[in-house]
Protein backbone atom coordinates (compact mmCIF):
# COMPACT_ATOMS: atom_id res chain seq x y z
CA UNK A 1 0.00 0.00 0.00
CA UNK A 2 1.23 3.61 -0.55
CA UNK A 3 3.23 5.06 2.31
CA UNK A 4 1.44 7.67 4.44
CA UNK A 5 3.85 10.55 5.00
CA UNK A 6 3.39 12.50 8.23
CA UNK A 7 3.16 16.27 8.08
CA UNK A 8 5.92 18.36 9.67
CA UNK A 9 5.74 18.61 13.46
CA UNK A 10 2.93 20.97 14.48
CA UNK A 11 2.38 22.43 17.93
CA UNK A 12 -0.93 23.21 19.60
CA UNK A 13 -0.05 25.75 22.29
CA UNK A 14 -2.37 25.59 25.29
CA UNK A 15 -4.78 23.15 23.65
CA UNK A 16 -7.57 22.00 25.95
CA UNK A 17 -8.76 18.38 25.90
CA UNK A 18 -12.23 19.83 25.33
CA UNK A 19 -11.03 20.72 21.82
CA UNK A 20 -10.96 17.05 20.79
CA UNK A 21 -13.22 15.38 23.37
CA UNK A 22 -15.60 12.78 21.93
CA UNK A 23 -19.26 13.21 23.01
CA UNK A 24 -19.32 9.65 24.34
CA UNK A 25 -16.34 10.46 26.58
CA UNK A 26 -18.06 13.59 27.87
CA UNK A 27 -21.30 11.70 28.52
CA UNK A 28 -19.59 8.75 30.20
CA UNK A 29 -17.61 11.06 32.47
CA UNK A 30 -20.82 12.83 33.49
CA UNK A 31 -22.46 9.47 34.16
CA UNK A 32 -19.56 8.41 36.37
CA UNK A 33 -19.96 11.65 38.31
CA UNK A 34 -23.59 10.70 39.02
CA UNK A 35 -22.50 7.66 41.07
CA UNK A 36 -22.32 8.85 44.69
CA UNK A 37 -18.88 8.70 46.31
CA UNK A 38 -17.30 6.92 43.33
CA UNK A 39 -14.53 9.50 43.03
CA UNK A 40 -13.65 9.08 46.70
CA UNK A 41 -13.48 5.30 46.38
CA UNK A 42 -11.36 5.49 43.21
CA UNK A 43 -8.89 7.74 45.01
CA UNK A 44 -8.85 5.37 47.97
CA UNK A 45 -8.11 2.41 45.70
CA UNK A 46 -5.11 4.26 44.35
CA UNK A 47 -4.01 5.21 47.88
CA UNK A 48 -3.86 1.51 48.85
CA UNK A 49 -0.31 1.38 47.46
CA UNK A 50 -1.40 -0.43 44.29
CA UNK A 51 -0.19 2.44 42.13
CA UNK A 52 3.14 2.33 43.94
CA UNK A 53 3.31 -1.43 43.34
CA UNK A 54 2.58 -1.01 39.62
CA UNK A 55 5.29 1.63 39.35
CA UNK A 56 7.79 -0.63 41.12
CA UNK A 57 6.82 -3.50 38.82
CA UNK A 58 7.77 -1.57 35.69
CA UNK A 59 10.86 -0.06 37.28
CA UNK A 60 12.11 -3.56 38.10
CA UNK A 61 10.81 -5.55 35.14
CA UNK A 62 10.92 -3.18 32.15
CA UNK A 63 13.39 -0.79 30.49
CA UNK A 64 13.10 2.92 31.14
CA UNK A 65 13.68 4.74 27.85
CA UNK A 66 15.80 7.84 27.51
CA UNK A 67 18.79 9.28 25.63
CA UNK A 68 20.70 6.00 26.18
CA UNK A 69 17.81 3.53 25.78
CA UNK A 70 16.05 3.49 22.39
CA UNK A 71 16.69 7.23 21.97
CA UNK A 72 14.68 7.41 18.74
CA UNK A 73 11.50 6.28 20.59
CA UNK A 74 12.24 8.60 23.51
CA UNK A 75 12.67 11.46 21.05
CA UNK A 76 9.16 10.81 19.67
CA UNK A 77 7.85 10.87 23.24
CA UNK A 78 9.36 14.33 23.78
CA UNK A 79 8.05 15.60 20.44
CA UNK A 80 4.53 14.51 21.38
CA UNK A 81 4.75 16.34 24.71
CA UNK A 82 5.89 19.44 22.87
CA UNK A 83 3.08 19.20 20.30
CA UNK A 84 0.35 18.96 22.97
CA UNK A 85 2.08 21.55 25.16
CA UNK A 86 2.55 19.17 28.10
CA UNK A 87 5.01 20.99 30.34
CA UNK A 88 6.12 18.03 32.47
CA UNK A 89 7.91 15.04 30.97
CA UNK A 90 6.55 11.63 31.94
CA UNK A 91 8.63 8.48 32.25
CA UNK A 92 8.45 6.07 29.33
CA UNK A 93 8.99 2.30 29.69
CA UNK A 94 9.30 -0.61 27.28
CA UNK A 95 8.02 -3.94 28.61
CA UNK A 96 8.45 -7.39 27.09
CA UNK A 97 4.94 -8.56 26.18
CA UNK A 98 3.66 -10.39 23.08
CA UNK A 99 0.45 -8.30 22.80
CA UNK A 100 0.80 -5.00 20.93
CA UNK A 101 -0.50 -2.42 23.37
CA UNK A 102 0.37 0.69 25.38
CA UNK A 103 -0.95 2.00 28.66
CA UNK A 104 -0.68 5.11 30.83
CA UNK A 105 -0.94 4.55 34.58
CA UNK A 106 -0.41 6.54 37.74
CA UNK A 107 -2.71 9.18 39.16
CA UNK A 108 -0.04 11.30 40.83
CA UNK A 109 2.90 10.86 38.41
CA UNK A 110 1.69 9.10 35.25
CA UNK A 111 4.03 6.81 33.35
CA UNK A 112 3.64 5.50 29.79
CA UNK A 113 4.36 1.84 29.06
CA UNK A 114 4.86 0.44 25.55
CA UNK A 115 4.76 -3.30 24.96
CA UNK A 116 7.64 -4.73 22.93
CA UNK A 117 5.35 -6.22 20.28
CA UNK A 118 3.89 -2.79 19.57
CA UNK A 119 7.30 -1.24 18.91
CA UNK A 120 8.22 -4.21 16.69
CA UNK A 121 5.09 -3.87 14.55
CA UNK A 122 4.86 -0.11 14.10
CA UNK A 123 6.91 2.31 12.04
CA UNK A 124 8.05 5.65 13.42
CA UNK A 125 4.94 7.61 12.40
CA UNK A 126 2.66 4.97 13.91
CA UNK A 127 4.68 4.80 17.11
CA UNK A 128 4.42 8.57 17.43
CA UNK A 129 0.65 8.39 17.01
CA UNK A 130 0.44 5.84 19.85
CA UNK A 131 2.59 8.05 22.07
CA UNK A 132 0.33 11.00 21.22
CA UNK A 133 -2.72 8.91 22.14
CA UNK A 134 -1.17 8.12 25.54
CA UNK A 135 -0.12 11.73 26.12
CA UNK A 136 -3.70 12.80 25.42
CA UNK A 137 -4.87 10.57 28.28
CA UNK A 138 -2.59 12.59 30.57
CA UNK A 139 -3.75 15.92 29.16
CA UNK A 140 -7.39 14.84 29.44
CA UNK A 141 -6.87 13.85 33.09
CA UNK A 142 -7.99 10.29 32.41
CA UNK A 143 -5.27 8.79 34.57
CA UNK A 144 -7.12 8.54 37.90
CA UNK A 145 -9.97 6.41 36.56
CA UNK A 146 -7.60 4.48 34.27
CA UNK A 147 -5.31 3.60 37.16
CA UNK A 148 -8.25 2.45 39.29
CA UNK A 149 -9.44 0.26 36.43
CA UNK A 150 -5.96 -1.21 35.95
CA UNK A 151 -5.96 -2.09 39.66
CA UNK A 152 -9.37 -3.77 39.41
CA UNK A 153 -8.40 -5.67 36.26
CA UNK A 154 -5.19 -6.84 37.90
CA UNK A 155 -7.11 -8.04 40.95
CA UNK A 156 -9.63 -9.73 38.68
CA UNK A 157 -6.87 -11.67 36.91
CA UNK A 158 -5.66 -12.78 40.33
CA UNK A 159 -9.17 -13.89 41.33
CA UNK A 160 -9.38 -11.31 44.11
CA UNK A 161 -12.62 -9.50 43.19
CA UNK A 162 -14.58 -8.63 45.20
CA UNK A 163 -11.73 -7.93 47.59
CA UNK A 164 -13.76 -5.69 49.93
CA UNK A 165 -16.91 -7.23 51.36
CA UNK A 166 -20.08 -5.32 50.61
CA UNK A 167 -18.71 -3.11 47.84
CA UNK A 168 -20.28 -3.30 44.35
CA UNK A 169 -16.84 -3.78 42.80
CA UNK A 170 -18.00 -5.63 39.68
CA UNK A 171 -20.48 -2.86 38.87
CA UNK A 172 -17.77 -0.23 39.37
CA UNK A 173 -15.46 -2.24 37.10
CA UNK A 174 -18.12 -2.37 34.35
CA UNK A 175 -18.83 1.36 34.66
CA UNK A 176 -15.12 2.17 34.40
CA UNK A 177 -14.75 -0.10 31.36
CA UNK A 178 -17.60 1.73 29.62
CA UNK A 179 -15.92 5.06 30.34
CA UNK A 180 -12.50 3.69 29.28
CA UNK A 181 -13.79 2.72 25.84
CA UNK A 182 -15.27 6.19 25.36
CA UNK A 183 -12.05 7.91 26.45
CA UNK A 184 -10.14 6.01 23.75
CA UNK A 185 -12.18 7.75 21.06
CA UNK A 186 -11.12 11.17 22.35
CA UNK A 187 -7.44 10.24 22.36
CA UNK A 188 -7.61 8.85 18.81
CA UNK A 189 -8.55 12.38 17.76
CA UNK A 190 -5.59 13.90 19.59
CA UNK A 191 -3.30 11.34 17.96
CA UNK A 192 -4.61 12.35 14.52
CA UNK A 193 -3.77 15.99 15.29
CA UNK A 194 -0.20 15.24 16.37
CA UNK A 195 0.35 12.76 13.53
CA UNK A 196 -0.62 15.42 11.01
CA UNK A 197 -2.67 12.89 9.01
CA UNK A 198 -5.66 10.91 10.35
CA UNK A 199 -4.73 8.03 8.03
CA UNK A 200 -1.67 7.36 10.18
CA UNK A 201 -3.94 6.62 13.15
CA UNK A 202 -6.22 4.49 10.96
CA UNK A 203 -3.17 2.62 9.64
CA UNK A 204 -2.00 2.05 13.22
CA UNK A 205 -5.38 0.66 14.28
CA UNK A 206 -5.38 -1.62 11.23
CA UNK A 207 -1.89 -2.88 12.12
CA UNK A 208 -2.88 -3.57 15.72
CA UNK A 209 -6.05 -5.36 14.61
CA UNK A 210 -4.17 -7.62 12.19
CA UNK A 211 -0.92 -8.08 14.05
CA UNK A 212 0.84 -7.53 10.73
CA UNK A 213 2.90 -4.61 9.51
CA UNK A 214 1.03 -1.98 7.50
CA UNK A 215 3.15 -2.48 4.38
CA UNK A 216 1.42 -5.84 3.93
CA UNK A 217 -2.10 -4.41 4.41
CA UNK A 218 -4.47 -2.13 2.50
CA UNK A 219 -5.86 0.90 4.32
CA UNK A 220 -8.69 1.58 1.85
CA UNK A 221 -9.93 -1.99 2.26
CA UNK A 222 -9.84 -1.59 6.04
CA UNK A 223 -11.78 1.68 5.86
CA UNK A 224 -14.38 -0.10 3.71
CA UNK A 225 -14.53 -2.84 6.33
CA UNK A 226 -15.16 -0.17 9.00
CA UNK A 227 -18.05 1.22 6.94
CA UNK A 228 -19.50 -2.25 6.53
CA UNK A 229 -19.32 -2.82 10.29
CA UNK A 230 -20.96 0.53 11.01
CA UNK A 231 -23.82 -0.13 8.57
CA UNK A 232 -24.69 -3.58 9.95
CA UNK A 233 -28.30 -3.09 11.01
CA UNK A 234 -29.46 -6.52 12.20
CA UNK A 235 -30.85 -6.06 15.76
CA UNK A 236 -29.73 -9.58 16.73
CA UNK A 237 -26.18 -9.00 15.49
CA UNK A 238 -26.03 -5.62 17.19
CA UNK A 239 -27.08 -7.24 20.47
CA UNK A 240 -24.31 -9.82 20.08
CA UNK A 241 -21.88 -7.01 19.33
CA UNK A 242 -22.91 -5.24 22.54
CA UNK A 243 -22.07 -8.27 24.68
CA UNK A 244 -18.79 -8.76 22.83
CA UNK A 245 -17.68 -5.18 23.49
CA UNK A 246 -18.90 -4.67 27.05
CA UNK A 247 -16.02 -6.45 28.80
CA UNK A 248 -13.09 -5.04 26.79
CA UNK A 249 -11.06 -1.92 27.52
CA UNK A 250 -10.90 -0.66 23.93
CA UNK A 251 -13.64 -0.22 21.36
CA UNK A 252 -13.09 -2.45 18.33
CA UNK A 253 -10.52 -1.00 15.89
CA UNK A 254 -12.98 -0.81 12.99
CA UNK A 255 -15.35 1.27 15.11
CA UNK A 256 -12.53 3.56 16.18
CA UNK A 257 -11.60 4.15 12.53
CA UNK A 258 -15.22 4.92 11.69
CA UNK A 259 -15.58 7.34 14.61
CA UNK A 260 -12.31 9.11 13.82
CA UNK A 261 -13.05 9.58 10.13
CA UNK A 262 -16.58 10.84 10.87
CA UNK A 263 -14.95 13.55 13.01
CA UNK A 264 -12.50 14.38 10.23
CA UNK A 265 -15.22 14.55 7.57
CA UNK A 266 -17.22 16.88 9.80
CA UNK A 267 -14.37 19.40 9.44
CA UNK A 268 -13.21 19.46 13.06
CA UNK A 269 -9.74 18.04 12.38
CA UNK A 270 -9.03 20.68 9.74
CA UNK A 271 -10.37 23.46 11.98
CA UNK A 272 -8.02 22.53 14.83
CA UNK A 273 -5.10 22.04 12.45
CA UNK A 274 -5.74 25.62 11.27
CA UNK A 275 -5.37 26.84 14.86
CA UNK A 276 -9.02 27.19 15.83
CA UNK A 277 -9.43 25.30 19.09
CA UNK A 278 -10.39 25.70 22.73
CA UNK A 279 -7.46 26.54 24.99
CA UNK A 280 -6.91 25.67 28.64
CA UNK A 281 -8.64 28.08 30.97
CA UNK A 282 -11.11 29.10 28.25
CA UNK A 283 -13.32 26.01 28.27
CA UNK A 284 -17.07 26.66 28.11
CA UNK A 285 -19.07 26.05 31.33
CA UNK A 286 -20.13 22.46 31.89
CA UNK A 287 -23.58 22.03 30.31
CA UNK A 288 -26.58 20.81 32.26
CA UNK A 289 -26.49 17.68 30.17
CA UNK A 290 -23.52 16.04 28.53
CA UNK A 291 -25.01 15.95 25.03
CA UNK A 292 -27.34 13.54 23.33
CA UNK A 293 -25.42 10.48 24.51
CA UNK A 294 -25.74 11.41 28.20
CA UNK A 295 -29.11 9.77 28.95
CA UNK A 296 -27.95 6.60 27.19
CA UNK A 297 -24.72 6.49 29.19
CA UNK A 298 -26.55 7.21 32.42
CA UNK A 299 -28.96 4.32 31.78
CA UNK A 300 -26.07 2.00 30.87
CA UNK A 301 -24.24 2.84 34.09
CA UNK A 302 -27.35 2.24 36.18
CA UNK A 303 -27.81 -1.11 34.43
CA UNK A 304 -24.34 -2.20 35.54
CA UNK A 305 -25.39 -1.78 39.17
CA UNK A 306 -28.82 -3.29 38.65
CA UNK A 307 -27.32 -6.38 37.00
CA UNK A 308 -25.18 -7.00 40.09
CA UNK A 309 -28.16 -6.67 42.41
CA UNK A 310 -27.53 -3.04 43.31
CA UNK A 311 -28.98 0.37 42.63
CA UNK A 312 -26.86 3.47 42.17
CA UNK A 313 -28.21 4.99 45.37
CA UNK A 314 -27.71 1.78 47.39
CA UNK A 315 -24.22 1.41 45.92
CA UNK A 316 -23.46 5.00 46.91
CA UNK A 317 -24.49 4.25 50.48
CA UNK A 318 -22.23 1.17 50.55
CA UNK A 319 -19.33 3.21 49.22
CA UNK A 320 -19.94 5.90 51.84
CA UNK A 321 -20.16 3.32 54.63
CA UNK A 322 -16.89 1.72 53.54
CA UNK A 323 -15.10 5.06 53.34
CA UNK A 324 -16.38 6.01 56.79
CA UNK A 325 -15.34 2.67 58.27
CA UNK A 326 -11.96 2.81 56.60
CA UNK A 327 -11.34 6.33 57.91
CA UNK A 328 -11.91 4.96 61.40
CA UNK A 329 -12.93 8.35 62.73
CA UNK A 330 -16.69 8.11 62.43
CA UNK A 331 -16.83 11.23 60.28
CA UNK A 332 -18.86 11.44 57.11
CA UNK A 333 -16.79 11.27 53.93
CA UNK A 334 -16.75 14.18 51.58
CA UNK A 335 -19.91 14.45 49.45
CA UNK A 336 -19.84 13.44 45.78
CA UNK A 337 -18.16 15.94 43.50
CA UNK A 338 -20.46 18.49 41.96
CA UNK A 339 -18.27 20.09 39.32
CA UNK A 340 -19.99 18.05 36.59
CA UNK A 341 -23.76 17.96 36.51
CA UNK A 342 -25.11 14.40 36.28
CA UNK A 343 -27.24 13.65 33.24
CA UNK A 344 -30.96 14.14 33.74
Amino acid sequence: MPEVTPAPQKRFPGISPKAYEHPADRAATAALASIPYLDSVVKRLVEFQYERALRQLYLGNAVKLGPRQLPHVHRLHLEVHEALDLQEEHDLYLAQWPLANAVTIGASRPIVVLNSELVSLLDEAQTKSVLAHEAAHILSDHVLYRTALEILLSLSRLGRIPFVAGLPIMAIRSALLEWYRASELSCDRAAALVAGDPRIVCRTLMTLAAGAQAEHLNLKAFEAQASQYDEWRSPFDRAQRFFSEISVTHAFPVRRVSELMAWVHAGDWNRIMDGEYTTRGNEPPAPQEAGAAAPFSSDRFRDFFRDTGESVNAAGKQLADWLRADDGDGEEPDPPREDVDPPQ
